[in-house]
């Protein structure tokens, strides 16, 4: 029987990445029905293999979702996945995600008044506003799929030397305050200097631009979450292809936030960074620069 805590269906709002797919597949597991929704040019179609339901939608359709949720009975709902933002500045990009009328009362004032920000706190704060009005709770995909938050540990074999965790305190600080002010989540450090900050671009691309800058390669790259961080959406996330990405660049650590930051097929992660000799540590705010490399758990 499904415990009375647990919904019997959730809509799942669907972007880019395998990370929709693992919360998709926890739902599945858990008996709950999956109501899936995946962004144009986001989304993998695989999706639907996994759902009751299944439809696209632009990135405006703000009515359309609402109406494919009321239409389904379904009243809980979450995000699973990234958005390029990025798209949303080509050159004609609303007409291929074209608000409908309630998308445009929801964007009017990031987009045509300006008396809002585009900054993704403020932007996907009033998404979920219009959700919640229309009846509709949005709630953190972890909340299905807890075992995805990575764990206070060092993963890897190898563990940051010395100098990779001033590093580490050095980008720990600086991320967090570019998280304060809702302008990325990553950094990438090479003896306590700043190679790159992630913005609108996104994690894999702020870690490129490192490598190109540090022909030597060696970095340190930080991510974590915002010290506002609402676990509803934007969480951290990491992956193989951020490994793969940092190794290609010539980076050397990745350093994340336990409790905080998602980690997808945390066994291949683990398996490819000690191939490619990385180090990958989660740590939080009390071990970050307290905490002796060699006394980190493993």
């Amino acid at each position: 029987m499904t415990s009375p805590q647990v919904p019997s269906k959730v809509g799942l709002i669907a972007g880019w990445g395998r990370y929709p797919m693992v919360v998709a597949e926890a739902l599945v597991r858990q008996g709950i029905g999956v109501y899936g929704l995946g962004i144009r040019d986001h989304c993998d179609p695989d999706l639907a293999k996994l759902c009751q339901e299944f439809d696209w939608i632009g990135l405006g359709q703000i009515g359309k979702v609402v109406r494919f949720f009321r239409r389904h009975g379904v009243t809980e709902a979450t995000m699973a996945g990234k958005v390029h933002k990025v798209r949303l500045f080509t050159r004609w990009a609303w007409l291929h995600h074209l608000p409908d009328w309630r998308g445009l009362l929801t964007y009017y004032p990031h987009f045509i008044s300006r008396s809002r920000t585009t900054q993704d706190d403020s932007l996907l704060g009033t998404i979920v506003g219009s959700f919640g009005r229309a009846g509709i709770t949005m709630k953190p995909a972890t909340d299905f799929a807890p075992e995805l938050l990575v764990k206070l540990a060092c993963l890897t074999s190898r563990r940051p030397n010395a100098a990779q965790q001033q590093d580490i305190d050095f980008g720990w600080k600086l991320a967090k305050e570019m998280g304060r002010l809702d302008i990325g989540q990553s950094v990438a450090v090479k003896n306590r200097s700043p190679l790159a900050i992630e913005a609108i671009e996104g994690t894999d691309e702020c870690i490129r631009r490192a490598g190109a800058l540090c022909a030597a390669g060696g970095f340190v790259l930080v991510k974590v979450a915002k010290p506002q961080q609402d676990m509803r959406f934007d969480v951290p996330t990491i992956g193989i292809g951020t490994l793969e990405t940092l190794a290609d660049a010539g980076g050397k650590v990745l350093a994340v936030e336990a409790g905080r930051t998602i980690i997808i097929d945390e066994p291949r992660v683990i398996e490819f960074a000690n191939q490619r000799k990385l180090v990958v540590v989660a740590l939080d705010e009390a071990s970050r620069g307290a905490l002796a490399p060699e006394r980190m758990a493993g």
